[in-house]
Protein backbone atom coordinates (compact mmCIF):
# COMPACT_ATOMS: atom_id res chain seq x y z
CA UNK A 1 0.00 0.00 0.00
CA UNK A 2 1.32 3.46 -0.92
CA UNK A 3 2.22 5.81 1.95
CA UNK A 4 -0.13 8.50 0.68
CA UNK A 5 -3.03 6.06 0.48
CA UNK A 6 -2.47 4.91 4.07
CA UNK A 7 -2.87 8.40 5.56
CA UNK A 8 -6.10 9.98 4.30
CA UNK A 9 -6.12 13.28 6.22
CA UNK A 10 -5.15 14.83 9.54
CA UNK A 11 -7.95 15.34 12.04
CA UNK A 12 -7.65 18.95 13.22
CA UNK A 13 -9.80 19.68 16.28
CA UNK A 14 -9.40 21.90 19.31
CA UNK A 15 -8.77 18.91 21.57
CA UNK A 16 -6.37 17.40 19.04
CA UNK A 17 -4.29 20.59 18.90
CA UNK A 18 -4.13 20.63 22.71
CA UNK A 19 -2.78 17.05 22.77
CA UNK A 20 -0.30 17.93 20.03
CA UNK A 21 1.13 20.77 22.13
CA UNK A 22 1.08 18.93 25.46
CA UNK A 23 1.80 15.27 24.61
CA UNK A 24 3.06 15.34 21.01
CA UNK A 25 0.04 13.28 19.85
CA UNK A 26 -1.47 13.87 16.40
CA UNK A 27 -4.69 12.34 15.00
CA UNK A 28 -5.14 11.09 11.45
CA UNK A 29 -7.84 9.37 9.46
CA UNK A 30 -6.21 6.31 7.92
CA UNK A 31 -7.12 3.50 5.52
CA UNK A 32 -9.30 0.86 7.18
CA UNK A 33 -6.95 -2.04 6.37
CA UNK A 34 -3.75 -0.24 7.47
CA UNK A 35 -1.94 -1.68 10.46
CA UNK A 36 0.16 0.19 13.03
CA UNK A 37 3.48 -0.54 11.32
CA UNK A 38 2.24 0.77 7.96
CA UNK A 39 0.84 3.89 9.64
CA UNK A 40 4.12 4.52 11.48
CA UNK A 41 6.21 4.14 8.32
CA UNK A 42 3.87 6.37 6.30
CA UNK A 43 3.87 9.20 8.88
CA UNK A 44 7.67 9.06 9.20
CA UNK A 45 8.11 9.23 5.41
CA UNK A 46 5.48 11.91 4.69
CA UNK A 47 6.26 14.31 7.56
CA UNK A 48 9.92 13.44 8.25
CA UNK A 49 9.47 12.81 11.98
CA UNK A 50 10.27 9.99 14.44
CA UNK A 51 7.19 8.11 15.67
CA UNK A 52 7.25 6.52 19.15
CA UNK A 53 3.91 4.71 19.16
CA UNK A 54 0.61 4.46 17.32
CA UNK A 55 -2.87 3.84 18.72
CA UNK A 56 -5.79 3.00 16.45
CA UNK A 57 -9.56 3.00 16.79
CA UNK A 58 -12.24 1.78 14.40
CA UNK A 59 -15.33 3.98 14.19
CA UNK A 60 -18.49 2.27 13.04
CA UNK A 61 -20.92 4.08 10.76
CA UNK A 62 -23.93 5.66 12.43
CA UNK A 63 -27.54 5.20 11.39
CA UNK A 64 -28.97 8.35 9.84
CA UNK A 65 -32.41 9.14 8.54
CA UNK A 66 -33.07 11.01 5.31
CA UNK A 67 -36.76 11.51 4.88
CA UNK A 68 -38.42 8.12 5.25
CA UNK A 69 -35.32 6.15 4.41
CA UNK A 70 -32.67 4.97 6.85
CA UNK A 71 -29.04 4.94 5.89
CA UNK A 72 -25.63 4.43 7.43
CA UNK A 73 -22.66 6.80 7.38
CA UNK A 74 -19.30 5.40 6.34
CA UNK A 75 -17.12 3.58 8.84
CA UNK A 76 -13.57 4.89 9.26
CA UNK A 77 -10.35 4.31 11.18
CA UNK A 78 -8.55 6.82 13.39
CA UNK A 79 -4.87 6.70 14.33
CA UNK A 80 -3.31 8.70 17.15
CA UNK A 81 0.42 9.03 16.53
CA UNK A 82 2.80 9.89 19.39
CA UNK A 83 6.06 11.50 18.29
CA UNK A 84 9.51 11.53 19.86
CA UNK A 85 9.97 14.44 22.32
CA UNK A 86 12.13 16.53 19.97
CA UNK A 87 9.83 16.17 16.91
CA UNK A 88 6.63 17.97 15.89
CA UNK A 89 4.38 18.36 12.84
CA UNK A 90 3.38 21.80 11.56
CA UNK A 91 -0.24 21.34 10.45
CA UNK A 92 -0.80 25.07 9.90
Amino acid sequence: MDDYSVVIRPIVTEQGMHFANVKGAYSFEVHRQANKTEIKNAIEKIYGVKVDKVRTANHKGKRRRRGRRMGVTSAWKKAVVFLAPDHHIDLF
